[in-house]
């Protein structure tokens, strides 16, 4: 034993100090896995929320008189070009 009496640290205490921390690491790896499992379920249910919508692409035909057909690109630009010219 050592001089000083508060340096006293028993076996029985240190036996309960590891189990009290075995059990607090159990918690936190579970609070861990369910966290990680949540994450897993929010992604998922991302991705088959986004796999819902269908992507639908239109073709319009339109004429003019004056043979000059606008339209608007898939980057936006509106493209004036007289008929048959690209």
């Amino acid at each position: 034993m050592s001089e000083h009496t508060g340096d006293i640290y028993t076996q029985s205490q240190h036996e309960k100090e590891m189990t009290r921390l075995e059990v607090q690491c159990k918690r936190w790896f579970i609070a861990f896995m369910i966290v990680l499992a949540m994450l897993f379920v929010t992604n998922a249910a991302w991705v088959i929320y986004e796999m819902s919508f269908v992507d639908v692409e239109t073709t319009i035909t339109q004429e003019n008189a004056d043979g000059y057909n606008n339209y608007i690109g898939k980057d936006g630009l509106i493209i004036n070009n007289p008929e048959g010219q690209k």
